[in-house]
Order: structure tokens, then sequence, then C-alpha cells
């Protein structure tokens, strides 16, 4: 059993190891989804976070246990842009865990979005993060740079410290990657915003985080909400953390 808080450097790397073979990423499913008005989806396995409210968390705390296909960038473009053709849709997205673990991830990461754009360049490609690595290897925002139709959905975890570990489940200390990422990605010109769930965050908790986001220079005016499925699981996870839910 993962003891909290972890540190998630330490686990990105292990879970790297564990969700890449050589040059191919484990996923668990390709499907259209109905988010962003229609969009085909390319579900991964494994993340540097835990998080109390996440729909796959079972599939990310134990990834090794996953029985899922290890799939090259190729085949991943392929799929998702077969999915694009027989659902008349123009965007793709990768989501279900989190892209980037580290440089092995990454390289598989630009693979696939050099891949679709490549060949259907006027599809927009939505990049699911939590942020993490991006913030914490601030050279990597420069490489996603050339990519004008990638679109970089930062899913930020709490507004200090204290919130972020407990709903990551990762060290508080390490609280305020994700919003350097955001910072990177803005300033290399890429197009990124951040996205927080509402009845996690609150009307207090949403103050807090923009006042940080405004300190680095950052505006809220893009800032998403995102509404909590409320799996039985996720409530159960959500209660053993010690999260409040605030009702809407």
């Amino acid at each position: 059993m993962l003891k909290l808080p972890f540190d998630p450097v330490k686990r990105a790397e292990e879970v790297e190891n564990l969700v890449m073979r050589d040059q191919k990423r484990k996923y668990y499913r390709f499907r259209g989804a109905r988010y962003y008005g229609g969009i085909a989806t390319a579900d991964m396995v494994g993340c540097c976070f835990l998080c109390a409210y996440c729909w796959n968390y079972e599939r990310n705390m134990k990834p090794e246990e996953c029985k899922e296909e290890f799939c090259s960038s190729e085949q991943v473009v392929r799929r998702l842009l077969d999915i694009c053709k027989r659902r008349d849709f123009n965007k793709v997205r990768l989501s279900g865990a989190e892209p980037i673990l580290g440089e092995k991830s990454f390289e598989h990461i630009i693979k696939i979005i050099e891949g679709v754009l490549s060949e259907k360049p006027t599809l927009d490609f939505i990049l699911e993060t939590n942020g993490f690595i991006l913030g914490y290897r601030p050279n990597l925002a420069q490489r996603l740079s050339p990519f004008k139709r990638l679109f970089v959905r930062i899913s930020v975890k709490g507004w200090d410290e204290q919130s972020f570990e407990k709903i990551s489940g990762a060290e508080g200390g390490y609280f305020e990657f994700p919003l350097r990422a955001l910072k990177y990605l803005l300033d290399a010109g890429v197009n990124a915003w951040p996205a927080i769930m509402l009845e996690i965050f609150g009307s207090k908790g949403i103050e807090e985080l923009s006042r940080k986001l405004k300190g680095l220079g950052i505006s809220t005016e893009e800032l998403e909400i995102e509404y909590l499925e409320a799996y039985p699981f996720v409530l159960d996870n959500i209660k053993k953390r010690s999260v409040p839910i605030f009702k809407y």
C-alpha cells in the first residue's frame, strides 16, 4: 500500500518504468467521448499523483497490475484518427492518467502530437495533464511551442500546500510546480489554461488559487470549472482523505 504523502518525483520515475516498455506506453482503451463537443480519446494508465477524486484511481494506484496493452505512438495516432473519421470528430485527447511522467513518456507524447497534426493539421489536440513534470522540468514547455493546434489543460489539485497534499496524495511542498508549468507554457506561446474541481475547491479555494495565479501574471479568465463524478469509490476516497465537499 502506498504511504501518503509521497514524493511525486520518485513516484513519477517508478510509474514511468512500469507503464513504458521501450517506446510503448500502457493504454487501457480508445473511445469517442462527449466532452469538448465530441472527441477521440486515448485513455492511459499511470500517474505521479493519486488524487482523492480520480475516476481511474485503482488503475493509477497499481499500474503494474493492469493487464492492458502497450501501444507505440504510431498505433495511438492511427486509433485516434480512425475514431475521428468514424465519428466525424475534429478533436483528440489523451486522458485517464498522467501523460508526462519523465523523458521517455514525454518523447512518446511528442511523437503522437506530431503524428496526429502532420496527418490532420486542422484537428485540435488536447493534452490533459496535472502539469507536475512540466513544472519540475521547465525545458519541456518550449518543446511544445511549435504545435499551434495543441491545447494543454492543466488540472490543478489544490490552492495551497495543505489542500494539494490532501487532494493529490503528494507532498505539499510540491504544490507550486503545476502552477509553474502553466507559466512556462504560456511564456513559450503554448495554448494552456488551468482547470479545477468546483465541489473540492469551493469559493474560497478558487479565490485563493486565483490570487496565486495573478501573482504569477496568469489571467484567471480562462479558469475551467469541472464537476465531481460522484462514484461511490470516489466519495469513499474523498472521505478517507478528509477532503470537504462543497455543495452547489
